[in-house]
């Protein structure tokens, strides 16, 4: 009896904690202008729209996902209606309207996924709406989201309404892909491009929670989850959470997160470019070798090395190196390499791997295919010590 009720409160206890557990991208998502991150050219207008009462009635936000635009339309749609905004145009977050948007009890907000309801009855339920004043507040805000999915025909039937609103009405509409959006809705909007994140502003947001979490991690695993999310600051909060499910302990470190993104060590690059450096096709083959037994593909190799040529020719000019998005460490790594290679080398190895990667899904013995790359860039220096004795030849002579 004993066991089966200490297994209840152990169950009672872990499901306790599962349900306690919320995802960074939700518990972290922005409240307000200011933790917005990497938008500032955005939310400085909006704010500013809202300050001198300019508020346009139609917004079109648009850019790459999990880069804040619906985010963005809570936040304006929040303020908006705030009945004590701050004197940084901020929403208070305490007044009524505030209070019942944080707890999805709002009016005067409404959301439609356009992506389920993009049929012309869905347009017309909406444009129904939109004809009733708000009992409280100064603002009825409807996002869209996902507007691109909408019919030819449900556009159609949104045209006069977006084009005449009331003036209570404000539309808010988002969207990945802006190109597939008709003209004529919009000429009819205020647009906002949305840009991609920033690899430094990631890594820096993720140190901040990392810290409110009380996780321990290290820099260069924050900054290749940053890379990795390809600007989409939603994509490395979630693999963030992955990493700290992963590890042991509360812990982000650069092992395991290459192991569990099954990322190639850039450790490997520097041995391959150490080996060609010193013309040992042996050793380059053998460290290529070692890469397929881990299980990687020859295809990521090829454009992980030519990424990493791209880097030490960028680090071969003082004027160029912040463009090296790496940690201090690895980034010394790169210096001390790069006076080891002369840029003739560095250009003409990116090249031979560039072909290599254009050619690569069309060749019938993909392994070989790598390898025949390799073989020429380790006879690289030998084909410039050459040519530099042909021609002093010539000049002895004369």
């Amino acid at each position: 009896m004993g066991v089966f009720l200490a297994f209840g409160i152990f169950t009672f206890l872990y499901l306790a904690a599962m349900d306690n557990f919320v995802v960074s991208a939700r518990k972290y998502r922005p409240a307000d202008f200011k933790s917005v991150v990497g938008q500032m050219h955005i939310t400085t207008t909006l704010q500013n729209a809202i300050k001198n009462n300019h508020l346009a009635q139609a917004f079109l936000f648009c850019g790459p996902r999990g880069v804040g635009k619906t985010t963005c339309a809570r936040i304006l749609a929040k303020t908006i209606n705030c009945e004590n905004v701050t004197s940084d145009n901020e929403a208070c977050g305490k007044c009524e309207s505030c209070v019942s948007f944080q707890n999805n009890a709002s009016f005067n907000i409404y959301e439609l996924d356009a992506a389920s309801n993009n049929s012309v009855d869905d347009i017309r339920n909406l444009v129904d709406q939109v004809r009733y004043a708000p009992q409280k507040g100064q603002y009825k805000v409807y996002i869209i989201d996902e507007v691109h999915m909408l019919s030819t025909a449900a556009f159609n039937a949104f045209l006069k309404t977006l084009e005449e609103p009331p003036k209570y009405a404000i539309f808010i509409l988002a969207t990945t892909e802006k190109h597939k959006i008709i003209p004529t809705i919009l000429s009819r909007c205020q647009i906002f491009d949305f840009n991609r994140i920033q690899i430094k502003h990631i890594s820096e947001h993720l140190k901040e929670i990392a810290e409110k979490e009380k996780v321990d991690y290290e820099e260069e695993a924050l900054r290749l989850i940053a890379t990795k999310a390809d600007g989409a600051l939603r994509d490395a909060l979630s693999i963030f959470d992955l990493i700290v499910t992963y590890s042991a302990g509360k812990k982000v470190t650069y092992k395991e997160t290459i192991d569990n993104l099954n990322i190639l060590d850039y450790d490997y690059y520097f041995k391959v470019v150490d080996a060609l450096l010193a013309e040992d096709l042996s050793a380059t083959l053998l460290i290529f070798d070692e890469i397929l037994k881990k299980g990687f593909d020859g295809h990521n190799f090829i454009v992980g090395l030519s990424e990493h040529f791209r880097d030490l020719l960028v680090v071969k000019d003082e004027a160029t190196v912040e463009l090296l998005q790496v940690s201090e460490s690895a980034r010394d790594r790169y210096l001390q390499q790069t006076q080891q290679a002369s840029v003739s080398f560095l250009l003409s190895a990116l090249n031979q791997a560039n072909q290599c990667d254009i050619n690569y899904k069309t060749s019938k013995n993909q392994r070989l295919h790598v390898e025949l790359a390799l073989m020429k860039m380790a006879k690289l220096p030998q084909a410039f010590r050459l040519a530099t004795l042909a021609s002093i030849e010539p000049k002895k002579k004369a």
